[in-house]
């Protein structure tokens, strides 16, 4: 690939607010923060040819909504790590000439549930079928089955799992932007309301309504703008699936999804796991982020929950992580994942709210539905 052709996130942003947000349906949060970050990209609907988002409501919904005259769609609906797909599927796009400029989408009434698509799972469905008759239904109880059998075979005890929440709030005690914000210590965690054992309900994650999107295009076309932000270069990416439900993951102590996905975007951007400055891993429960250190080899086997309690992703620490605060922290409006590359953009950009020194490449990890798919990007701020 030439220079004239790498890939650039130009556009980020996110919805004017974040939280409870019942005036605001699906489609309305897709379009705000589309607006928004068309805006940051000094960009019109008039400059976009490609549209990319999940299914509700649609990439050809918020290309119509916007006035967009679309030649490339892409509509991937694989859970909250959907958007970091996305951004792969768009570069893709872009290198083969299909698209030029893509916008990329995420709106999601979580918490309001305006014109947001309903929860049940019928009865003649895998789920319905292998899982709900045991009363797994939902990430509380789904997740549970993975966290139980890790600590077990890991060792990993509930005071470690308690501290990847106790350290996320640390990020977002210095966000004013987080939902939660106060700090938090272990014991606060392990003595919050019991959700789904071993979950208590800090180690869970938020429930809100927002929403974000992204402009990706090649860096020829952003200089050419004459774009005086710090361009966001895509250094590497990777996805791949797992199961469609956890009671059919391989290992319920491991997310091949992560290991392969985090393999193929480290391998294309070329680096090391001492080239990464900043990360971010989805963190719908806490011991997502946990699953996400072990599988991607930042450490080894069983160590992760010692790595965090020690300080190392916590502010000041020698790999610092989710530093919007997290989906546990920050917000979390069903599907995360967009939210994490737009932490990532900011902090390569050097204009986060906790903003770590010296950013210059930033890993995100997306995880979709309970461990079913997982995507890797790296981002940096100079391309290969």
């Amino acid at each position: 690939m030439s220079a004239k052709d790498d890939i650039v996130i130009i556009g980020a942003a996110e919805t004017d607010q974040l939280g409870k947000l019942p005036h605001l349906s699906t489609l309305s949060l897709h379009l705000e923060g589309a607006r928004n970050a068309l805006a940051d990209a000094g960009m019109t609907p008039a400059d976009i040819d490609g549209i990319a988002t999940v299914q509700t409501p649609g990439p050809v919904s918020i290309a119509h909504a916007l006035g967009v005259e679309a030649t490339w769609l892409d509509g991937t609906g694989v859970g909250g790590t959907s958007f970091l797909f996305h951004v792969r599927h768009a570069a893709a796009a872009i290198r083969a000439g299909l698209a030029g400029t893509v916008l990329i989408t995420h709106g999601e009434s979580g918490r309001s549930r305006v014109d947001a698509p309903g929860w049940g799972r019928s009865p003649q469905s895998l789920n319905g079928q292998f899982e709900a008759p045991y009363g797994v239904f939902g990430p509380p109880t789904a997740f549970t089955l993975t966290a139980l059998r890790y600590m077990k075979d890991t060792g990993t005890t509930l005071e470690q799992l308690a501290e990847v929440a106790v350290a996320q709030r640390r990020w977002a005690n210095k966000n004013p932007r987080a939902l939660m914000q106060d700090l938090v210590t272990v014991d606060d965690v392990l003595n919050s309301k019991m959700i789904a054992w071993p979950f208590t309900l800090l180690m869970c994650c938020l429930v809100t309504d927002g929403g974000g999107s992204l402009v990706v295009t090649t860096r020829e076309k952003a200089e050419a703008r004459g774009y005086d932000k710090p361009l966001v270069h895509l250094l590497g990416a990777g996805e791949a699936a797992d199961s469609p439900m956890v009671s059919q993951m391989p290992d319920l102590t491991s997310f091949g999804a992560f290991k392969r996905s985090s393999a193929a975007a480290f391998a294309e951007a070329g680096i090391t796991h001492s080239d990464v400055d900043h990360l971010m891993i989805y963190d719908a429960f806490a011991h997502v982020p946990i699953y996400g250190l072990e599988d991607a080899g930042f450490v080894g086997r069983g160590e992760a929950g010692a790595f965090v309690a020690e300080g190392n992703t916590s502010p000041g620490g020698k790999l610092p992580m989710n530093t919007n605060g997290g989906g546990m922290s920050y917000t979390h409006t069903g599907m995360y994942g967009m939210f994490a590359i737009q932490e990532a953009v900011r902090q390569v950009r050097g204009e986060a709210a906790a903003q770590v020194e010296g950013v210059e490449r930033s890993v995100v990890m997306g995880n979709g539905g309970m461990f079913m798919a997982g995507a890797t990007l790296v981002l940096g701020k100079s391309p290969r």
